[in-house]
C-alpha cells in the first residue's frame, strides 16, 4: 500500500510538473501574441499621424493651387473681355 501510495504521488508530481510548464508554455505564448498586438498598434498610430501630417500638407499645396488657379481663370476672362489689352 505504501508502494502504491508513493507511486500515485509520483504521478501526481508528474502531472503537476506538466501541468505547470504548459502553463508557462500559455503564459509565453499570449506574451508573445501581446507584445505583437502593442507593436501593431503602435504602428497604427505612427501611421494614422504621419498620414495625417501627409494629408496636411497636401491640402495645403492644393489650397495654394487652387488659388493660383482662381487668379489665372480671372487674369483669362479678364483678357477674354478686354482683348485690347494686348495691343
Amino acid at each position: 500500500m505504501m508502494a502504491r501510495a508513493g507511486g500515485i504521488g509520483i504521478t501526481n508530481a508528474v502531472n503537476v510538473g506538466i501541468a505547470v510548464q504548459a502553463d508557462w508554455e500559455n503564459r509565453e505564448f499570449i506574451s508573445h501574441i501581446s507584445l505583437n498586438v502593442r507593436r501593431l498598434f503602435e504602428f497604427l498610430l505612427h501611421f494614422e499621424a504621419t498620414t495625417k501630417s501627409k494629408l496636411a500638407s497636401l491640402n495645403e499645396k492644393l489650397d495654394t493651387l487652387e488659388r493660383h488657379l482662381e487668379l489665372l481663370e480671372v487674369q483669362v476672362s479678364t483678357a477674354s473681355a478686354n482683348p485690347s489689352l494686348f495691343n
